[in-house]
């Protein structure tokens, strides 16, 4: 008998707290109220799609915390022609069934368009869902396959130079060094994927060879195998495409068996959490990036640099560390569809023609003019050479 007056106990205590919590769900203004009431008018819903979690997490947290800075700065003053912009980001654990799971959810709640994913198999995980559902997406990776072709990839954008645009500038750097024969190195996924792609047609008639070829996952531990065949293979030069923490566990492994040939990365190394996870051992890496990382090595006269220098005063304001590349995707992303906006409304059908039009929009990554044939817009302008010295970032060319 005892146990039966616990048990009825129980539940008039669960259903107390239930009456409780929804009078407090009442009480308490939604998100969507919050955010109109701060522009007067309906506000714009927008989705983001971010590796928070995960592998590529050194990738979609910079990129969250851009998004959040810039969302609440545009709001304080008056939104899109004084539509609030209302935003919801999502989490897809670097994990492109999850991220699939997130766009359609950003979708359903009506978001006007999408921006993300952070790396480039996310991002192609979504693409079939807003082509189907012709909703407008700004990738923030780098794979040239997220855009192309365009004919597929109609409601498709990117901010983050393409991998065929990082890979010729690293080409005119070995031959400018009389550097002809390499070892190519990636990851088992989308991105390096489409690295291996792009140099192999970039290295055709250019009398540069790949003398070897080594592959691993993002997962893995260790990469001295690979590293090893590399030493016997008699390249002159190592270009791995790869993003942390596999990239630095790479890079530390070359230095450990005692490489001493130039290691070449791409830009998805582009953040000091690469050159803190190789332990020392990132010092002399080169790797074409964007302007973000040097920008008080560039010249005053190059139409960037102001924008660079807002974007790390406010930043840097804000969270008290620097930002970086990664982050800088998701301040174009976000200023590329702000744009388009406001001059399309909310209509993904305008917003996505309006994306398409744009012509010398000055960002983070470059100057980009986009047209039917090309959603990323950006060219080797938008690159130069770096080198880590003493853990930081120097402008080598």
């Amino acid at each position: 008998m005892k146990k039966i007056t616990m048990r009825l106990k129980s539940k008039l205590w669960l259903a107390l707290l239930l009456v409780l919590s929804l009078l407090i769900s009442a009480c308490s203004p939604t998100k969507e109220a919050d955010v109109k009431s701060a522009g007067g008018n309906e506000p714009y819903k927008i989705g983001a799609v971010l590796d928070i979690s995960g592998n590529s997490s050194s990738l979609g947290v910079p990129e969250r915390d851009t998004l959040l800075m810039m969302v609440e700065k545009l709001n304080a003053n008056g939104g899109v022609k004084g539509h609030p912009i209302d935003l919801t980001i999502m989490d897809n654990k670097s994990d492109e069934t999850e991220s699939v799971l997130a766009v359609k959810t950003l979708i359903e709640k009506g978001a006007l368009a999408i921006l993300g994913a952070s790396s480039s198999g996310t991002s192609m995980a979504m693409i079939k869902t807003v082509q189907s559902e012709k909703v407008p997406m700004i990738s923030l990776a780098a794979a040239s396959s997220i855009v192309e072709p365009t004919s597929e990839r109609q409601w498709v954008y990117k901010t983050a130079q393409s991998d065929i645009v990082m890979i010729n500038k690293i080409i005119s750097y070995l031959k400018k060094n009389n550097l002809n024969k390499i070892a190519f190195l990636y990851m088992n996924n989308s991105y390096g994927d489409n690295g291996k792609k792009a140099i192999s047609a970039a290295v055709k008639d250019s009398g540069i060879d790949i003398v070897a070829e080594e592959k691993f996952d993002a997962n893995d531990k260790d990469m001295t195998p690979q590293l090893t065949k590399v030493k016997a293979s008699g390249a002159q030069a190592a270009i791995v495409w790869a993003i942390p923490p596999s990239a630095s566990i790479l890079t530390k492994n070359f230095k450990d068996i005692g490489l001493s040939i130039p290691l070449i990365h791409s830009h998805g190394v582009g953040n000091q959490k690469f050159i803190e996870l190789a332990q020392g051992a990132a010092d002399g890496v080169i790797l074409p990036i964007g302007k973000l990382s040097v920008a008080q090595q560039i010249s005053d006269n190059d139409s960037q640099k102001k924008v660079l220098e807002s974007y790390i005063a406010d930043y840097s304001k804000k969270y008290n560390a620097e930002p970086n590349s990664f982050g800088g995707y998701a301040w174009d992303a976000f200023n590329l569809l702000v744009n388009a906006l406001e001059k399309a409304g909310p209509d993904r059908v305008a917003i996505r023609d309006e994306l398409e039009k744009t012509q010398g929009f000055v960002g983070i990554s470059g100057v980009f003019n986009m047209t039917p044939q090309d959603h990323n817009g950006l060219k080797e302008d938008s690159a130069v050479l770096v080198q880590v010295d003493q853990g930081k970032w120097k402008l080598i060319e």
